[in-house]
């Protein structure tokens, strides 16, 4: 018996975006500098050109490998394994004894540091690994280096906290700054973090993880003024002018052990901030970089932060927020990538290239797939007269945050718990359970093909629809059934 085919509709595939971005998390690869990736890109010059930068190592490793291992399982592609390996080789060089992810000496002045900034994608990188491998060389990596974070954290009755942006082998490098309790962007430091520390509970039952997620998360609701009493965010300069993306990432990390942990009242401290968060962006999802020199550069991690929280929220009952995240996944994330390159000039050869800094070798090639670092709200290049104008066209992290979102946004289109099956997004997806056929935005239709028994199904349809004008149509064994948006509620 011929099975029936179903034709995908030529409309928004999250899968491919997966594949196209994994050509430019390869190709940023500087195989002249032991596969060390370039960090920016300007795409302006003629030609353009990539640039090593102080963030290469723990922070872009990081970023990188955990974009790669969510690619590939959006995907199932095998390319580039081979400079994956190097990536992973390289994140695991820079430990030292202590447990800490260091910075390569050629970047700074002084004695080695371990930024801690970059320790969150590290941790971040080695969970995702772990996850999908089992390879006990990431787990040996991950648990001791949890066990240094919490180790080096300045422990209160109520808070911990870490007091400077860099730790050095011989530890803080102020004791001063100990004594008078100066937390630099507790966001920037130790709200991000909680993310990957809770997913790393989550898989192993790291308790070292866990607890470090509970002092973080006391010390940014109760002590550190990082968020105003209305939800906005302190734009004072030692919060870094009210920066987006530390806040909005701290809130996703907020949001998400709000729901492991049933704390409503943590819930509802992110709701408030997230909703005043919204009305400072576009519709469709363009963020500033912050409130004041950098308020007009959105960083694709924004955007990204923003869909995770709003997803976040989503799952612990504010369903109106998956229509929200649909939108930004839909408009700015996915046209924030980099698919169009027949105006960016790349040279053929490396005769102009600096080894070691910088390449206008194939930049046009290497880059396809990228997200925007700096995007203006209907431009992937930021050039404006405001703030600080043009500066980078691409960065690293927004490349690995950006696949990052496809995957949030692939992993949550169809879910289950315990036995409802969910239809959260409108978006092309297959499933164990369903597929789903999606002609949005061209037509008005959606199609579902069951896979399976399913107990309950339940299908969000947008507000933008009109209930009394949906249509839904069932047929089973040669049987149509007809029903109207005037017998359904917004989930049928």
């Amino acid at each position: 018996m011929e099975l029936e085919k179903h034709y995908i509709p030529d409309t928004l595939m999250l899968e491919e975006r997966a594949k196209a971005v994994m050509n430019c998390i390869i190709g940023m690869a500087d195989e002249d500098y032991n596969y060390i990736p370039f960090f920016n890109a300007n795409l302006v010059e003629k030609p353009a050109h990539m640039t090593h930068g102080d963030w290469d190592f723990g922070s872009s490793h990081g970023r990188l490998i955990d974009a790669l291992t969510l690619a590939r399982t959006m995907t199932g592609e095998t390319f580039g394994e081979e400079v994956e390996e190097k990536y992973k080789e390289n994140l695991l060089s820079f430990f030292k004894e202590d447990g800490m992810n260091y910075r390569l000496p050629e970047v700074i002045v002084g004695d080695p540091t371990a930024n801690m900034i970059d320790q969150r994608a590290v941790i971040l990188a080695l969970t995702s690994w772990y996850l999908t491998t089992k390879d006990p060389k990431a787990k040996e990596a991950a648990d001791k280096h949890v066990a240094a974070l919490k180790r080096i954290a300045i422990k209160e009755k109520d808070v911990w906290y870490y007091p400077a942006s860099e730790y050095t082998e011989k530890g803080w490098p102020s004791k001063n700054a100990v004594h008078i309790r100066l937390a630099p962007d507790p966001a920037s430091f130790c709200g991000r973090l909680m993310m990957p520390l809770l997913k790393y509970h989550e898989a192993t039952g790291n308790q070292d993880a866990l607890e470090l997620c509970e002092f973080f998360s006391a010390l940014i609701i109760h002590r550190s003024g990082v968020f105003n009493e209305d939800g906005s965010f302190n734009a004072s300069l030692a919060y870094r002018s009210g920066h987006f993306h530390t806040r909005i990432g701290t809130l996703e990390s907020l949001a998400r052990y709000a729901g492991f942990t049933r704390d409503a009242s943590i819930t509802h401290f992110v709701k408030k901030s997230y909703d005043w968060v919204l009305k400072q962006c576009t519709a469709f999802g363009w963020t500033p970089g912050d409130l004041q020199e950098q308020a007009y550069e959105h960083e694709t991690c924004s955007l990204v932060d923003l869909i995770a929280t709003g997803i976040a929220l989503a799952h612990s009952g504010y369903s109106e927020y998956w229509g929200v995240v649909e939108r930004f996944i839909r408009n700015h994330l996915t046209e924030s990538q980099l698919l169009d390159l027949d105006w960016v000039e790349q040279r053929e050869d490396k005769s102009m290239d600096e080894p070691g800094y910088k390449t206008y070798y194939k930049v046009a090639e290497r880059s396809r797939g990228a997200f925007a670092g700096y995007s203006a709200p209907n431009d992937f290049a930021c050039d404006v007269n405001h703030g600080r104008g043009h500066t980078s066209d691409l960065q690293l992290c927004c490349i690995g945050s950006g696949t990052r979102g496809l995957f949030m946004g692939w992993s949550n289109t169809v879910t289950e718990h315990n036995g409802t099956v969910r239809v959260n997004f409108l978006l092309n997806r297959g499933s164990r359970w369903l597929d789903v056929y999606s002609y949005l935005p061209h037509e008005g239709r959606v199609e579902l093909k069951i896979n399976q028994d399913i107990g309950n199904l339940e299908i969000r349809i947008p507000k933008w629809a009109g209930y009394n004008k949906v249509r839904v149509e069932r047929e089973w064994e040669g049987q149509q059934r007809i029903q109207t948006g005037r017998d359904a509620s917004s989930w049928i």
